[in-house]
């Protein structure tokens, strides 16, 4: 690491070169962009292949997803901030040698532990690498319809991602084995590190804002603590002591965290921010969306393989138009935002996901495939879909536009650490009414209380949606003098 750090050093004191195309920069940007969605939902097609070979426990394989999720939401928005202070490029190729090397050692690993050891890293690498691949693309494009295709690519990179993610997994495990799913990094990464140490242009924000590393680790350790906690609830009950210890000490460094912000000159989270009423409600609805959904892709694999009896190659196509329709419904939202609101496209979005998990939730242990994974998988990505994009428009239109980069953070983070502390929940559930069987009758009924679980969080999350999320000004009549208020009220 010390090494690709003094590398960079070297470039940005080389004499000045041309500045390369834009076209690649940005190929380079969002090769490290799929990367880091990829591995996000890629290991979910393995995961039984993990157990198999590693023999992990149901909760030792919720944590295969978990640890890079958790790592991945904990240290984003420090990510972010060490960018603007160390440079993006420099983050950029630290965050990339980390990840890859995580890859290979979670590829390499004998036992659990060291699967969920490399999967952490992974996700520390993802949050350095993250934030800078957007930075690095704005600074190589000129504001203008030019930089609004740029963005354009990006965004169908991340939803290509995460909907490539089942069925490259698929194909990894049934040609090669469960490992190749983390080792296909490392030669990929591998070209984009060289090729972003010779081509990517160094970009900084060039203040002098203190890194607020302490935040950014209690924060994380608090939500892995709470999180463990929750699993253990799975063989000790909730009022065991060692279901008990964890949460209480999850809750104290949370707590420790939200005192650390909010006397620190440079937080990581800004608490001010979430006076404004769109900040706070935005965050929220996203923590509890991602809480209900994230789960979607881990029991429906499961489901799928354990049940069914797909293959793993089987089980990543059968989720491809699941995970199609969350780019269809993103690319839907943005023309129905003006003339309903996001506001109401927010809850509509919610609703159709609620109608989809409580559709999955009728599951059978001899279900097909149209009525039982293709239509409620549709249903419920569609669903969230649209209510990602006017919860996240929602959530910078209150902020001021030098801290809509930051807010823009803030809303990822809410959204994976739900998912986090979500996908602990809801695999608790369905592990205690599974009671320890492994018939496919008794996995589908946990899997099916799940999915029950999570349409009552989303109908919750609606309703929460429309009492609290800032309604849109009213529209002045032609020629009316407009009232001056201070202070953007509609976002209080």
């Amino acid at each position: 690491m010390t090494r690709m750090l003094d590398a960079a050093d070297a470039a940005a004191r080389a004499p000045r070169r041309p500045a390369p195309p834009a076209w690649l920069v940005v190929t380079l940007a969002c090769a490290g962009q799929f990367l880091v969605v990829l591995d996000v939902s890629v290991v979910n097609t393995a995961l039984p292949s993990m157990r198999a070979d590693l023999g992990l426990s149901d909760s030792g394989l919720q944590w295969v997803v978990n640890a890079y999720a958790i790592a991945f939401a904990g240290f984003m928005l420090l990510g972010g901030r060490a960018g603007d202070l160390y440079g993006r490029k420099r983050m950029f190729l630290v965050g990339l040698a980390l990840f890859t090397l995580a890859s290979l050692g979670g590829g390499l690993a004998q036992d659990g532990w060291q699967l969920l050891l490399a999967r952490a890293v992974q996700g520390l690498g993802a949050a350095v690498l993250a934030p800078s691949t957007l930075t690095l693309l704005t600074a190589a494009v000129p504001e203008g319809p030019a930089r609004a295709r740029a963005i354009a690519t990006w965004t169908a990179v991340g939803g290509g991602g995460g909907a490539a993610g089942g069925l490259v997994g698929g194909v990894l495990v049934d040609a090669l084995s469960w490992r190749w799913v983390l080792l296909i990094n490392v030669p990929i990464g591998a070209v984009v590190l060289l090729g972003a140490l010779r081509w990517l242009p160094e970009s900084r924000a060039g203040d002098r804002r203190r890194l607020d590393l302490p935040g950014a680790v209690l924060v994380t350790a608090g939500l892995a603590t709470v999180a463990y906690g929750i699993s253990q609830t799975e063989s000790e009950g909730w009022t065991a002591q060692a279901t008990l210890l964890p949460l209480a000490a999850g809750a104290a460094l949370i707590a420790l965290f939200l005192a650390v912000e909010a006397r620190t000159a440079a937080p990581l989270m800004p608490l001010r921010l979430l006076r404004l009423r769109s900040v706070a409600s935005a965050n929220t609805a996203m923590f509890l969306s991602g809480a209900a959904m994230f789960c979607m892709w881990f029991f429906m694999t499961l489901y799928a393989q354990n049940v069914l009896g797909y293959s793993p190659l089987e089980a990543g196509v059968a989720l491809v138009p699941s995970s199609l329709a969350v780019v269809l419904g993103s690319k839907l939202a943005p023309r129905f935002m003006p003339v309903a609101g996001p506001r109401v496209v927010a809850v509509l979005g919610t609703l159709v996901a609620a109608a989809g998990f409580g559709w999955q939730s009728t599951m059978s242990a001899h279900g097909d495939y149209v009525t039982g994974i293709l239509v409620p998988g549709v249903l419920m990505m569609l669903g969230a879909g649209l209510a990602a994009t006017p919860l996240a428009s929602l959530a910078t239109s209150g902020a001021a536009p030098e801290e809509a980069g930051l807010v823009s953070g803030l809303v990822n983070t809410s959204r994976t650490m739900g998912g986090s502390l979500g996908l602990a929940v809801m695999s608790t559930i369905a592990a205690a009414r599974t009671a320890g069987s492994t018939t496919p009758q008794a996995l589908t009924d946990g899997y099916a209380l799940a999915f029950r679980a999570s349409t009552a969080v989303l109908l919750t999350g609606a309703v929460l949606m429309l009492l609290w999320l800032p309604r849109p000004p009213r529209t002045a009549p032609a020629g009316a003098a407009v009232p001056q208020k201070a202070g953007n009220s509609s976002a209080r």
